[in-house]
């Protein structure tokens, strides 16, 4: 059979074609197998372990890239910066890493992470009915006040918190501004009706009682919300319900951070990290944190940071609950003895217990040593923070020199300066413009 000229060329022309369609398949199946090999390698370079759908959906939470428009001051809370504090990582050889939680969106502190749990939870249980004149009684030594007036403002609740009446007198000043009653109170111990948490859980169960004995200002048979006339509150308020958030036992506490702050520190280290170190005032971020990192990274160390006279030390250390500072008959107050304002306590609370055995150490750090490392952040990176935030750092330090070069370490950085400067900062002084500090003096404070 003879084969024309024109046969030939669309014979040519089809193999042609077969070929370069052939050569694409053969290319796009190359391609994705190299991006596989290298999705795998880079899985293995980050040090991510297979996870489980629980996992995948709170890391996929962690915000990358630039933030999305957020609906209310709720949105700015979480995903906060993790970032290298310069000074400390070139003195130990570590890469010491500060978790910013000062930007927390709503009160500036990870107590912010902790208040909008908290609410949300007695949301959907039914506790807290936006709008409805439901008040929220806290007892605290100020962060978690600030955080639950700003948030309670948002959502449609009052806030009445009760603090000790040695914290910094800008905490108080700024609840105020923010609309909350403020109660301060003389410093007791937790056994006694007029500590400052006791009297919050009272005045909520008050409320309640007054709200539910009161009788009622507007009837309805239809089932909606009835609404009552507090005598307490000006004519004609509407009341609701005392609502106490009880921060130190309630498990939203913890579980905020088990939810955002773990999953973020492990993303952002792309999980690789050698050690995690925090303070306990009520024990919610060294726990939650730690729930969430130690079943995923085996080998990390979890440290608790703890002010001089705090229980908190020992209790890890050696299971006890006691420091020679607070022993019987010496002193009557809560309080530990320290100018340190948010962490260290004297007694087991559940936030803290949750996550106790997964604490490897304890470091204790002094009221000299705080107020040294706190001026050394500013003389050597421009770093202004609160009391706990400093007493944090110095035990990274001394976790990083324990460890040697080449470590990972993670702390908290709570809040700024700007709410210490009566007591804490008062104490600790000018920095001064020529000053220039070694790291040996600060451990040696």
């Amino acid at each position: 059979m003879l084969v024309t000229m024109a046969d030939s060329r669309h014979i040519y022309f089809g193999s042609f074609i077969a070929g370069v369609l052939v050569t694409a398949a053969l290319t796009e199946i190359y391609h994705r197998y190299q991006q596989s090999q290298t999705s795998s390698e880079t899985s293995k370079k980050s040090g991510f372990k297979t996870v489980n759908p629980d996992d995948e959906k709170l890391l996929s939470s962690v915000r990358h890239g630039p933030p999305a428009i957020v609906d209310g001051v709720e949105g700015c809370i979480g995903n906060t910066p993790l970032f290298r504090i310069k000074s400390l990582s070139e003195e130990t050889g570590c890469e010491i890493l500060a978790k910013a939680e000062f930007l927390n969106g709503a009160g500036g502190s990870p107590k912010d992470r902790v208040a909008l749990s908290m609410i949300e939870t007695a949301e959907r249980e039914g506790s807290l009915r936006p709008h409805s004149g439901d008040v929220i009684y806290e007892g605290t030594s100020g962060s978690t006040g600030i955080s639950l007036a700003t948030l309670a403002r948002a959502r449609g609740y009052l806030a009445h918190i009760c603090m000790p009446s040695d914290q910094a007198m800008e905490k108080s000043d700024l609840l105020l501004k923010l609309g909350a009653v403020v109660d301060r109170v003389p410093p007791a111990p937790i056994v006694e009706q007029g500590n400052f948490v006791n009297r919050a859980r009272n005045l909520a169960r008050e409320r309640t009682a007054s709200s539910n004995n009161t009788p009622n200002k507007l009837s309805s048979t239809s089932g909606t919300q009835l609404t009552t006339t507090d005598p307490t509150t000006e004519p004609g308020a509407a009341t609701g319900r005392g609502f106490f958030t009880d921060q130190f036992e309630n498990a939203a506490n913890y579980a905020a951070h088990f939810n955002g702050t773990g999953p973020e520190i492990y993303a952002q280290c792309g999980g690789k990290l050698d050690a995690f170190v925090a303070g306990a005032g009520t024990g919610g971020t060294i726990s939650g944190v730690a729930l969430f990192l130690k079943p995923r990274l085996p080998d990390i160390k979890i440290i608790l940071a703890d002010p001089q006279g705090s229980g908190l030390y020992n209790r890890v250390r050696y299971g006890v609950m006691f420091d020679i500072k607070e022993r019987e008959g010496t002193r009557r107050r809560p309080q530990v003895d320290t100018i340190v304002e948010g962490i260290g306590i004297n007694r087991q609370t559940a936030n803290f217990e949750a996550g106790r055995e997964l604490i490897d150490d304890a470091i204790r750090v002094t009221d000299a040593q705080a107020m040294a490392m706190a001026r050394w952040l500013v003389e050597k990176d421009g770093i202004f923070m609160g009391s706990s935030s400093a007493v944090n750092c110095f035990a990274a330090v001394k976790t990083a020199l324990k460890l040697g070069p080449g470590h990972c370490i993670v702390t908290v950085l709570t809040d700024t300066g700007a709410r210490h400067l009566s007591k804490f900062w008062a104490m600790a002084g000018d920095v001064g413009g020529t000053t220039d500090t070694k790291l040996e003096d600060v451990l040696n404070a």
